[in-house]
């Protein structure tokens, strides 16, 4: 019984690394598509197209890449159940998080879509409690109190002003929020099954194919530099596939709440990343955020 808990608290330790490690790359990779967008004139469902349609591949690369993952993923293709999961994994959770969080930040600015981004954790708190028929946990309200106001003074200041809410904003906001639940609960259930990065390949590849039929990417092509060429590598590699890889680890191992949780490390990192961008110093407010926030990982482990 206490080798069995102590490996328990061993994958929820290795759990909370990788969101809290995910979630920075995810910072990261919010700043830079921003600043993408913005310099190349580059479509928020362009992006999403090449992200999806090449770290696919990664993925699937990964999988392949050890005798389990050939296993799992020629396991999933002969499974009529399995590939359903995989197609709402796809819709559910990749493609709408992807296009939600890209969308939000092109009617807004990357401070609005994260606060309505984390507005998800609420969401899965509600649905853990609802399918495990139980109250929320102290610790749990506390955590989700501590990460919504962090999130706001990151992301803000502490100054409303920053907030920008047209209404096709707000409806993408909304989507963000819905999105990030999503992301947090659809795919434990396959990812256990079939493993992490089976599940990510094929529901990458479906999300980007489906997205691409309707959205023809080629019709939509930006002028791109080499410098362009070469920030659009590394979203694909750290900013998609090891967010989602790692993210998604996390969900597997320390659970949807905890990870939904952790993953407000990503206005941390995407606050930190405008500051040595850009140069700007920190707000007393943005500091309060980073400690609240700090507090909330310390509590949620």
């Amino acid at each position: 019984m206490g080798e069995k808990n102590d490996e328990q608290r061993r994958r929820i330790r290795r759990g909370i690394v990788a969101t809290l490690v995910g979630g920075t790359f995810w910072g990261l990779n919010g700043t830079v598509s921003k600043w993408l967008m913005d310099t190349y004139a580059i479509d928020p469902l362009w992006l999403v197209c090449l992200r999806e349609l090449t770290a696919c591949w990664l993925f699937l690369a990964a999988a392949a890449a050890t005798a389990q993952g050939r296993e799992q993923l020629t396991g999933v293709l002969r499974s009529p159940r399995g590939m359903l999961q995989i197609l709402g994994v796809s819709l559910g959770a990749i493609l709408f998080s992807q296009v939600a969080y890209l969308e939000a930040i092109d009617w807004t600015n990357s401070a609005t879509a994260t606060i309505m981004q984390s507005l998800g954790m609420v969401l899965v708190l509600v649905y853990v409690c609802v399918r495990m028929r139980r109250q929320p946990r102290r610790r749990e309200l506390l955590g989700v109190a501590l990460a919504l106001v962090g999130t706001y003074l990151v992301a803000t200041g502490g100054n409303p002003g920053q907030l920008n809410l047209p209404p096709e904003g707000l409806a993408w906001g909304l989507g963000c929020a819905a999105a990030a639940a999503c992301l947090s609960i659809l795919p434990a259930a396959p990812m256990a099954r079939w493993g992490n990065f089976t599940v990510n390949g094929l529901a990458f590849l479906v999300s980007g194919v489906l997205l691409s039929l309707w959205y023809r990417p080629w019709e939509h092509m930006p002028a791109l530099d080499g410098v362009a060429v070469a920030v659009l590598a590394l979203c694909v590699v750290v900013g998609t596939f090891g967010a989602y890889a790692l993210y998604l680890q996390g969900v597997k191992d320390a659970g949807s709440m905890r990870a939904s949780l952790l993953g407000t490390i990503e206005p941390v990192t995407a606050t930190l990343a405008t500051v040595v961008w850009l140069g700007t110093s920190f707000s007393p407010a943005e500091v309060a955020g980073f400690a609240l926030i700090i507090v909330m990982v310390y509590l949620t482990a």
